[in-house]
């Protein structure tokens, strides 16, 4: 596969999802398909935890194969690349925009969409969008969870380096070592916990604490955190790179995450997971969350689906009643394998960063009078 040049756009809008998600796609682009990656991204404090050697007073560095710019204003006079990526609809600068208009050949500008499991989202996927006055199209690309979407970032060899990670007992205990922590006793639970503020965590804690079987709760810096109490241990971390919070992910009965990144990566590790999908003040955000689980829990019997599904609405509401827990752990068993078979369907997928290379390498083999989306096509 021939290596392009890319610029990748990130604003960095809350929390470390929208920077988790581009770094994702930026290094497995330099590493599983040699591409030149240039990230722009406003907000490199967000960008830091995920990869602890990025260096946040610099403005032009190079990491893991990508070079990391500081989107500054004003922006600085520099060639557009061959493929252009606007993340998560973010508005790139008019200069660049300009520029990108009078390079010859003018480059495949992609709209690198939030992921969600709607059905409208097959519809959009690879959809052309002409510019208003300037002689360019962007692109709409989609992941998703079905193959008429882009699927979801999987690097080379990441399951195969799961599956080997969560077979070795010496290499977990290693792990759990590193993070301050015993190799869990037979009877115990453990659990991983990253969640938004709102998340109704006493309520859980109250749950867990009254639990018949030892729960330990791992929480990064940075998210609520329950109190410890009755059969309840809580263990606070740092924030971990993102290689780390993989392996934490994988080595846990039980992952709750939230937003998009975590969420993906909690799909990959093949356990039970609890999602917390980021909050919109119109509600849509409820829309997606139902759409996901309808995919999600079509192949589970029909009290785990129920149980999963409850708890998960109640996750992302104002309260979880007292019931919800224990429902929920009484499938955990099933859900394991479930889990697990789930991530098998979805690595049979479209790879995201692949499929992205392969569009955008379709669409730089013709001129600009051939492009295969002429205006006829448009109408």
């Amino acid at each position: 596969m021939r290596s392009r040049s890319w610029d990748i756009f990130c604003k960095v809008v809350d929390n470390y999802g929208d920077a988790g998600v581009c770094w994702r796609l930026a290094r497995q682009l330099a590493h599983d398909y040699q591409q030149s990656v240039r990230l722009w991204v406003a907000g490199l404090d967000a960008l830091r935890p995920l990869n602890p050697a990025i260096d946040t007073a610099l403005d032009i560095q190079h990491c893991d194969g990508v070079e990391v710019r500081r989107w500054s204003d004003p922006f600085p006079i520099v060639e557009p690349r061959e493929i252009v990526v606007a993340t998560f609809g973010c508005d790139l600068p008019g200069g660049f925009v300009a520029a990108m208009a009078t390079r010859d050949p003018r480059p495949v500008w992609i709209n690198f969409e939030y992921l969600s499991a709607e059905q409208w989202v097959e519809g959009c996927h690879r959809l052309p969008s002409p510019h208003p006055r300037l002689p360019l199209i962007q692109y709409f690309y989609f992941p998703g969870f079905t193959a008429r979407t882009g699927g979801l970032l999987l690097e080379r060899g990441l399951i195969e380096t799961r599956d080997a990670f969560q077979r070795d007992a010496a290499e977990k205990q290693s792990f759990w070592q590193t993070l301050g922590l015993p190799a869990p006793a037979r009877d115990e639970l453990r659990v991983s916990l990253f969640c938004y503020p709102a998340a109704p965590v006493a309520a859980l804690a109250e749950a867990w604490a009254r639990n018949a079987q030892p729960i330990t709760c791992i929480v990064p810096e940075g998210v609520p955190a329950p109190a410890a109490t009755g059969n309840l241990k809580v263990h606070a971390i740092p924030f971990l790179s993102q290689s780390d919070y993989d392996r934490l992910l994988w080595a846990c009965d039980l992952n709750f995450v939230r937003g998009e990144d975590s969420f993906v990566r909690a799909q990959w590790a093949a356990a039970p997971l609890v999602w917390q999908i980021y909050p919109r003040h119109d509600g849509a955000h409820l829309i997606k969350l139902k759409t996901f689980l309808d995919l999600y829990c079509a192949r589970l019997p029909l009290d785990a689906a129920a149980a999963l599904r409850n708890f998960c609405e109640a996750w992302n509401g104002a309260a979880l009643p007292p019931a919800s827990w224990p429902r929920l752990q009484q499938h955990l068993a099933i859900l394991k394998p479930h889990a697990a078979a789930w991530a098998q369907r979805l690595a049979q997928l479209n790879n995201l960063a692949g499929g992205l290379v392969e569009f955008c390498e379709e669409r730089l083999q013709y001129a600009p009078s051939e492009t295969p989306f002429s205006k006829q096509a448009l109408s």
